[in-house]
């Protein structure tokens, strides 16, 4: 196993940091721009199916460019915190993201662009589970 120096380190995390907040910058301005319409399309909602492109895309490639899978969830634990706190009901009946369509598509198709980004990036080498194990390079 190869050791980093503490300023690759820090960088690292300063890395992670950064996406994170990419996660919530996009979880919020997605939020409130969700529903909107870029040209009439009927009931299609358009905004939220290029919003849920644009996070699969992002997240794609902060895990390849991270060259590991938590690059990938670090973006999507920052835009699950945003989009889970916006799709609650306040006392005065405000809500962000509505049960509308749009709603709907952005939300859960979101989750579903965050887990397919996420299995689709790669793994960083040997499980951490059979870490240090003789028997596992055996495999």
């Amino acid at each position: 196993m190869e050791q980093r120096s503490q300023a690759e380190s820090a960088l690292a995390g300063a890395a992670y940091g950064m996406l994170f907040v990419l996660g919530v910058v996009m979880g919020v301005v997605g939020g409130f721009t969700h529903g909107g319409e870029i040209w009439p399309a009927g009931p299609v909602p358009v905004t939220a199916i290029i919003w849920l492109l644009a996070l699969f895309g992002v997240c794609l490639g902060a895990g390849r460019m991270m060259r590991s899978r938590l690059g990938a969830g670090v973006i999507a634990v920052g835009w699950l915190l945003v989009s889970m706190a916006f799709s609650f009901e306040l006392g005065a009946g405000d809500l962000v993201i509505s049960g509308s369509t749009a709603g709907y598509v952005y939300l859960y198709g979101g989750i579903c662009a965050l887990v397919a980004a996420f299995w689709l990036s790669p793994s960083s080498g040997r499980s951490w589970l059979m870490h240090g194990h003789p028997e596992s390079s055996q495999l």
